[in-house]
């Protein structure tokens, strides 16, 4: 207990001095974050592939009836794609491109943003075969888990798995429909063609999440042994709210309400939990009454509140990717900031906990970047050697660092007291996925446009919305 309340006294003392450790240069952040989901790249990689050890994969995946389902992203150190958590991650990625344009703009990256984000808002809308009918994930998960090795010489069965009007996932949808309407609204200043045709697919995906009720994880059981859905009623709420945001609907306002008439403190935002994100987005689209719960997210993740701290400053809430609870939270609270939510606190919290991950304790967390960085992430690909060089459990054994650098990618993130082992075998500090990095990705572009005037933020979205 004394140790838990000095790392919360040092803590403390650090956000309200807002002392900055360490100088990190985001451009080359975000240009590294971004090369990460080129890596998880699945299907036929355009000629402007990035990544060199990468090559076509799963060329064959296909739905039920024969459907395309090549694309996507390949989850994590794996090579199932799992929709939920791949819409989730796009989800936020998307509003981190809205809220801080300015700084991907700044940083010579929000072409490579928009080029990023098409890859899975193109297999979602590939996947969504007809209004009540949508792929939920390629690959099954027990089988992926029994292979080490390339996605470009996989040879097992990869089924795909669906949601219908008989076996829907309100959950799944939801958060698909949130996907591309946010996907709407980064789009339709460059290309208003693709951005109407993602709207037009997220309208329909929430239809068929609003008519047809049920959590997509009982409907599609694999996916109930690594991301299972504990409720639907966040997603049919956050659907609604990006729906209301980009639309201007009244319709879609009303649903959002529906679903968000009991105002509560959320833990965190995160694949499972988006409800702190419905209450800022329709607070930002003036549902004022919204405010105090976000606040009081802010101030549990604030030094002082239900969220403990590792002795050196991280804001812990889980050892299953404490980096990516973090970094969620830190991205809330950048939000949050830029629509003048206890504005000086939250950027400061941002602030220390993005620079914790990037090596204010003397290590970074991000690959390829910084002092000490992962060289063993529990990822197959970039633990092969160059093609045509064989790949197996062999290689997953070796002691070495991984052959490919994995540019770009955030850890799971350290124990409760800032111990961290980079080793390939441990899944749970050393896995990198999707999710882990999206909120991450979008805190740096916040902080790239603080860094670039004033500190103040430049003109975006704010509350605008509607067609």
């Amino acid at each position: 207990m004394q140790l838990q309340m000095i790392a919360r006294c040092v803590a403390l003392a650090l956000l309200q001095s807002v002392i900055v450790l360490g100088q990190y240069d985001y451009n080359e952040v975000l240009h590294k974050s971004i090369l990460f989901y080129e890596s998880l790249r699945s299907g036929a990689l355009p000629p402007n592939n990035r990544i060199p050890w990468r090559g076509d994969s799963a060329l064959g995946d296909r739905g039920i009836e024969g459907e395309d389902l090549t694309g996507g992203w390949y989850d994590a150190g794996d090579h199932v794609k799992f929709g939920f958590p791949m819409a989730m991650s796009a989800t936020a990625l998307a509003w981190g491109g809205i809220e801080f344009r300015a700084g991907y703009e700044a940083a010579g990256e929000l072409n490579n943003l928009l080029d990023s984000l098409r890859w899975p808002f193109d297999y979602f809308m590939k996947a969504h075969i007809n209004t009540n009918l949508f792929y939920g994930q390629v690959g099954n998960g027990e089988l992926d888990h029994s292979y080490w090795g390339r996605p470009e010489d996989m040879t097992m069965a990869r089924p795909g798995y669906r949601i219908t009007s008989t076996a829907p996932g309100s959950d799944l949808a939801g958060e698909t429909a949130a996907a591309l309407a946010a996907g709407y609204l980064l789009f339709r200043e460059t290309d208003s063609t693709y951005a109407f045709r993602l709207l037009d697919h997220a309208r329909r995906l929430y239809d068929f999440a609003y008519n047809f009720r049920a959590l997509y994880s009982n409907s599609i059981p694999d996916a109930a042994n690594y991301y299972g859905s504990s409720s639907y009623v966040d997603e049919l709420a956050w659907g609604a709210a990006w729906l209301y945001r980009a639309t201007g609907e009244p319709d879609y306002l009303n649903k959002a309400l529906e679903f968000a008439s009991t105002i509560e403190v959320a833990w965190a935002y995160d694949w499972d939990s988006k409800i702190v994100g419905y209450q800022l987005v329709l607070y930002i689209t003036g549902q004022t009454q919204f405010l105090a719960p976000v606040q009081n997210f802010l101030r549990n993740w604030f030094p002082g509140g239900s969220v403990p701290y590792t002795p050196k400053g991280l804001a812990w809430l889980s050892m299953w990717g404490s980096n990516r609870y973090s970094g969620n939270a830190a991205f809330i609270s950048m939000v949050a900031a830029k629509h003048n939510i206890l504005r000086d606190q939250s950027i400061a919290f941002s602030r220390s906990q993005i620079h914790y991950m990037l090596g204010d304790t003397g290590r970074s967390f991000l690959i390829g970047f910084g002092v000490n960085p992962p060289q063993r992430p529990h990822h197959r690909a970039s633990s092969c050697k160059d093609r045509p060089a064989a790949c197996d459990w062999s290689d997953f054994n070796l002691p070495t660092p991984n052959p490919q650098t994995l540019y770009g990618a955030l850890v799971g993130g350290p124990d409760r007291n800032d111990g961290y082992t980079d080793d390939r075998a441990d899944y749970v500090s050393n896995e990198v996925t999707c999710d882990y990095n999206c909120g991450f990705q979008g805190t740096v572009a916040g902080l790239k446009e603080l860094s670039m005037g004033n500190g103040s933020f430049s003109p975006g979205a704010e509350n605008n919305n509607g067609v």
